[in-house]
């Protein structure tokens, strides 16, 4: 992929609908990404960018609302949440404003992000509304990835730190995201950072239904968010 930025915004219903009625022969067979990834299903399978063994709850795409319930016990009320996906951005810099904001945090200059080698920043918006009875922390980078086909990338400590100097932006601005509690019926901004190759696109967001992408039990169920390039 070129250094142009590339960005990614919802396709409608059609392509859910290719997507649930794909065939494939291909084997039950998984495969690994590189060092630093975690496992997703194969390329063939509609469900590739879903962990293996992971029940896919829904399709939407970029710009629908879907909802998240965590924390089901027997004997505590669950958190609800509605979360979309609202942009997926690569090929740019971080935010300046950002960046800028993080760097006046701590009253020093600091360098400014960039990527490992061959690779490009992508940053993944999301808004995220309390729909539970109480109120409820949720944060994408516990239990979000970004796909390419069968590779699922996942937040290292430096794009968490980068996700964070976003959540402290906004909530400099007024606009409180769900890392900070929410209400109910109350919403704000979260982010996730990733990192992957230059020349790819990524396909799909996967946002587990937990705490976490995994569980003693295996992984967690959750959501795959289809993506589509557009110029």
């Amino acid at each position: 992929m070129s250094s142009r930025a590339s960005t990614f915004a919802a396709f409608g219903t059609a392509v859910a609908l290719l997507t649930l009625t794909a065939c494939s022969s291909a084997s039950a067979d998984t495969t690994s990404g590189p060092a630093g990834t975690v496992p997703a299903a194969a390329t063939s399978s509609p469900g590739a960018g879903a962990p293996p063994g992971a029940e896919i709850l829904g399709r939407p795409g970029v710009g629908e609302p879907f909802k998240l319930t965590v924390g089901a016990t027997d004997t505590a009320r669950p958190d609800e949440f509605e979360v979309t996906v609202e942009e997926v951005r690569c090929g740019e810099p971080l935010d300046p404003e950002v960046v800028a904001h993080a760097a006046e945090s701590v009253g020093e200059a600091t360098p400014t992000p960039t990527p490992e080698g061959g690779k490009q920043y992508c940053v993944v918006a999301l808004e995220v509304a309390n729909v539970g009875k109480s109120e409820a922390v949720w944060q994408a980078g516990d239990v979000v990835t970004l796909n390419v086909d069968d590779t699922a990338y996942s937040q290292s400590l430096a794009d968490a730190d980068h996700a964070y100097d976003y959540r402290q932006y906004w909530y400099s601005k007024g606009k409180a995201g769900p890392s900070f509690g929410l209400n109910p019926g109350s919403r704000g901004p979260d982010y996730g950072i990733f990192q992957i190759p230059a020349d790819d696109d990524p396909t799909t967001v996967w946002v587990a239904s937990g705490t976490s992408l995994e569980s003693f039990d295996g992984a967690e169920p959750g959501y795959l968010v289809q993506l589509a390039p557009t110029d």
